[in-house]
């Protein structure tokens, strides 16, 4: 396991946004790099879920996913994450970090840096049920010198 560093503890400003969708959520997230857009997009869905303010840093989670083009890593990426939500240790994640962002084999290493859910301690906001491809948008023009996504999740 790689040595964190204190680096890693810093909390990035919020890149984010939620847009009202029919029973469900947008995601809208943007960054300097793809690779913070995706960063910011895991937020955005954690934030959803909880109040991330009341969330320590005191647990890393690895985390790998993989697609067959960039909608499907994005999806599988925030999958993955909403797994490590969903199920033991039910850890929410108050910064995720992606260590190796692989653009030609679409893989994606990350840590989630947070604690264990805990309902006495954290918000019960929207659960997130699923992630969906359901109007999923990545848009990376050189123009707009700000990549962003767009994700619907199930809630």
């Amino acid at each position: 396991m790689d040595a964190l560093s204190e680096e890693d503890f810093v909390i990035p400003t919020p890149k984010y946004e939620y847009l009202d969708h029919t029973a469900d959520v947008q995601l809208h997230a943007w960054g300097e790099t793809m690779q913070e857009a995706f960063e910011q997009c895991a937020m955005a869905m954690f934030g959803y879920m909880t109040d991330l303010e009341w969330v320590e840093m005191t647990q890393v989670h690895h985390i790998e996913a993989e697609g067959h083009d960039m909608e499907s890593l994005l999806f599988h990426f925030l999958d993955e994450l909403l797994f490590m939500f969903s199920a033991e240790p039910f850890l929410v994640a108050k910064k995720v970090k992606i260590t190796k962002f692989d653009v030609e084999n679409f893989k994606i290493t990350a840590i989630a840096i947070g604690e264990e859910f805990m309902i006495r301690k954290h918000t019960q906001n929207a659960e997130v049920k699923a992630i969906t491809y359901s109007a999923m948008q990545i848009v990376d023009r050189p123009e707009m010198h700000r990549p962003e996504v767009f994700v619907i999740v199930d809630i």
